[in-house]
């Protein structure tokens, strides 16, 4: 199906927006055998839907006549998971619908609910609102659904999920039953096949997963990196990539918190959208991305739902999907309406083999790299510098006497230099990453290393253990620096390393610190002194429970005596070598 064969006001509508082809969910709805029916439509973030389901509810709202009626009770309703996704629907429906006059009221939480039934009052074409809000106006008597011809759930999926069923099913309950029911879900799990079972009658499947999967204009990177290092990999990848607008993906609300804090810390302009913040919070965040006073959003996935920014480019997944179905969706952000984005997953080394099977589930042909260093973003950099400068510039006769002038003072070199300074002052720093090539232990003999303890971490090669991911993980532990490390040497399920003796003691402190009650950090990670009998030639391991220093005794034998760290509250126990 083509735009020309829409009514003539859609079709005048779509074309005044730049469209000139529909997308394969657009298509799929308006065809012959959809004509009359309700449907179960399965179609990825980004795909046109709304624009989709607008269309599919045209024969029902427009008539015979191809014009709205007087404004009365309701005749289409859209129920949405979210205030914005149900405010970007609203938006949506409006200029889709512009042309016929169509009056759209919004009836959203957060929002000022007594402004919204004289709304309602007043008579609406088409109300779009979250399922709370909805019914408690339906309860309040404010909304009136007898006269109802089109019910669409939106993201029927994710409504299920944050625990709407009730308030959905008393909705559709209040509806007339030769009402079209159309539900969109990206997936159709038991609970929304018995939603569908209940509200439907013999409704129409359809699906363009298949075509959508991937998202085709979206360009996929994997970024493998040290667990201790995810933070400064996000900042050289926002540096790197220099996104007019980004968005970040974080599992929880104290972690959108917190990495928002430390983006603002380093000099990125960014805002937060989570759970704790108010309608009136993000609405701010969402007008600064809008108008460009911010770059970057650290949000959650529910929280992001709705997002529709047009200069969206840069999706980064800081705390991995759960499944390829979030992935999908939070991808979906970008790579809208045929143009180019790039999603990128921060892999910790230990959890490459879970993504890529994600990755192959979901049918997503993705690179797998390197973090930018510190280095490739200078020399980026360097390029976006040139290109602004070979720009041609719009001077005023003010502008090119302040140039002339500063010609007559500086010389053409101190200008650039200026210039270059000012570009760089704008941008962050870049992080020096441990891992990588610098980041592997040294095999030469280094000063301070004559006299060594060694511990263990409960990883090996069996959990995919590698220096480049391990070292960096053992300074945050440690709170030591890469020198302070001697050799690391990888058995299957175990890695040994060295900590000069005379900062074994602190080296120990901070682990005990960092590790949880039972000595694991976040990621179940245990560093402790390595066990008597592990077996590393001359190097051999202290005994468990002791810590002793090795390296000018024969075969490891004590050089002194040791005292291990004790536990706040616990006798103090001197361990003797």
């Amino acid at each position: 199906m083509t735009i020309s064969s829409l009514p003539p006001l859609l079709a005048e509508a779509i074309s005044a927006r730049g469209y000139d082809a529909l997308t394969p969910v657009q298509s799929s709805v308006i065809k012959p055998e959809a004509e009359g029916r309700d449907l179960i439509v399965s179609a990825q973030t980004g795909s046109g839907k709304t624009v989709a389901f607008g269309l599919a509810m045209a024969p029902d709202l427009l008539g015979e006549e191809q014009r709205l009626p007087r404004a009365e009770a309701p005749l289409a309703l859209v129920i949405a998971p979210t205030r914005e996704l149900a405010l970007q629907v609203s938006r949506e429906l409006q200029w889709l619908y512009q042309n016929a006059n169509a009056y759209v009221v919004t009836c959203v939480g957060g929002m000022d609910s007594s402004r919204e039934r004289r709304n309602l009052r007043q008579g609406a074409h088409i109300v779009v609102g979250t399922p709370g809000r909805l019914r408690d106006h339906l309860e309040r008597g404010a909304l009136d659904l007898k006269a109802l011809r089109v019910a669409v759930l939106d993201e029927a999926d994710e409504m299920l999920d944050m625990g709407f069923r009730e308030d959905l099913e008393e909705i559709l309950d209040a509806t007339p039953d030769a009402r079209r029911t159309f539900l969109f879900s990206a997936t159709l799990p038991r609970p929304i096949v018995a939603l569908a079972k209940r509200y439907t009658d013999d409704a129409l499947r359809i699906s363009t997963v298949g075509e959508d999967r991937g998202h085709g204009d979206i360009s996929y990177q994997c970024v493998t990196v040290s667990p201790a290092e995810i933070e400064h990999a996000v900042v050289n990848l926002l540096r790197f990539h220099e996104a007019e607008t980004a968005i970040l993906f974080c599992a929880t609300r104290d972690n959108v918190r917190h990495l928002h804090a430390t983006l603002v810390e380093r000099g990125f302009s960014a805002v937060a959208l989570s759970g704790e913040h108010s309608q009136q919070e993000r609405n701010r965040a969402m007008q600064a991305l809008r108008d460009r006073r911010a770059r970057i959003c650290v949000a959650t996935d529910v929280a992001a739902r709705g997002i529709d920014l047009p200069t969206l480019s840069l999706v980064i997944h800081v705390e991995l999907p759960r499944d390829s179905e979030v992935l999908q969706h939070r991808s979906g952000r970008t790579g809208r309406a045929g143009k180019k984005g790039t999603a990128i997953l921060v892999v910790p080394y230990p959890r490459r083999r879970r993504v890529d099977s994600m990755l192959r589930f979901a049918r997503i042909q993705a690179d797998w790299i390197d973090p930018p260093s510190a280095e490739d973003i200078r020399g980026k950099d360097r390029e976006r510098l040139l290109e602004k400068l070979m720009e041609p510039v719009d001077a005023t006769d003010a502008d090119r006497e302040l140039a002339a002038h500063l010609v007559q003072q500086q010389s053409a070199e101190d200008i650039a230099l200026a210039l270059v300074a000012a570009h760089r002052a704008k941008m962050p720093a870049p992080e020096e990453l441990l891992g990588g090539k610098a980041g592997a232990p040294e095999k030469k003999k280094r000063e301070g290393f004559d006299h060594t303890v060694w511990f263990k971490l409960n990883i090996g090669r069996k959990q995919n253990a590698d220096p480049r991911w391990i070292l960096p993980l053992i300074c945050r532990r440690g709170h030591v620096t890469k020198n302070d490390v001697g050799a690391i040497r990888l058995s299957q399920h175990e890695t040994f390393f060295q900590i000069p003796t005379s900062i074994a003691d602190r080296f120990y402190e901070a682990v005990q610190r960092t590790g949880g009650k039972d000595g694991e950090d976040d990621a179940g990670v245990i560093i402790e002194p390595a066990p008597d009998g592990a077996g590393h030639g001359e190097h051999r391991p202290a005994p468990r429970g002791k810590i002793k220093p090795t390296g000018q005794g024969p075969r490891g034998k004590p050089l002194g005596k040791f005292k291990k760290p004790h536990r706040k509250g616990g006798p103090k126990k001197h361990y003797k070598s």
